[in-house]
């Protein structure tokens, strides 16, 4: 993808045992499997001759793991603003299992007792936009799955809860970037699993 603007690249870490079952995984430091290695290696090949001023990672493992295996851990800096959505209470659980309690709960709109509110994630993920907003090259970003929902609804100014609006797969790539001037944010590629093994 060329662009004389800069384009901020997110790939989701690649998949684990929770992701898998469905389970909330926020701070838990899960490892990816074998075919989340396997796509963190493929989602790098994908990446191949692409340049970035930045790499960003969450701390996390499951993060640190696929930027590792795409090539760009020795570039990458960890920024803990990217850490996934604290779940609290729900930690560990399926959305099923919560609805039995909450039949209307929503993460978005309702965040997690012992956790974080969208307001938190949203402010974690406004940091991350200010960084974006002053870079002068392409950055690539690894973070988890919910977090980055909320960083493309925050690029694009809508409120934390729009991240709502968009699905992601593990090991997916997409790309924030703009539109014939710096002051119009737009989505420029969404969930995309091409080089992904199913």
């Amino acid at each position: 993808m060329s662009s004389e603007l800069p384009v901020t690249y997110l790939a989701r870490h690649g998949e684990t045992l929770w992701s898998l079952t469905g389970q909330h995984t926020g701070l838990t430091d899960l490892a990816l499997t074998e075919r989340g290695e396997q796509n963190a290696r493929a989602l790098g090949a994908r990446l191949k001759g692409l340049r970035f001023s930045n790499v960003l990672t969450s701390p996390l493992q499951r993060a640190r793991r696929t930027c590792e295996l795409a090539g760009f851990g020795a570039a990458a800096e960890v920024d803990r603003d990217l850490v996934e959505w604290d779940y609290g209470q729900y930690e560990g659980r399926r959305t099923a299992e919560i609805h039995a309690e909450r039949p209307d709960w929503q993460l978005f709109r309702d965040g997690c007792p012992g956790g974080e509110s969208p307001a938190d994630v949203g402010a974690r993920a406004d940091r991350i936009v200010s960084r974006l907003r002053g870079a002068q090259g392409d950055v690539l970003i690894f973070s988890s799955g919910h977090f980055l929902r909320v960083l493309a609804a925050r690029w694009l100014e809508l409120e934390p809860a729009g991240g709502r609006l968009f699905v992601l797969s593990t090991a997916s790539l997409s790309a924030l970037g703009y539109e014939h001037q710096v002051t119009q944010p737009v989505i420029r590629l969404w969930d995309d699993t091409r080089h992904v093994a199913t």
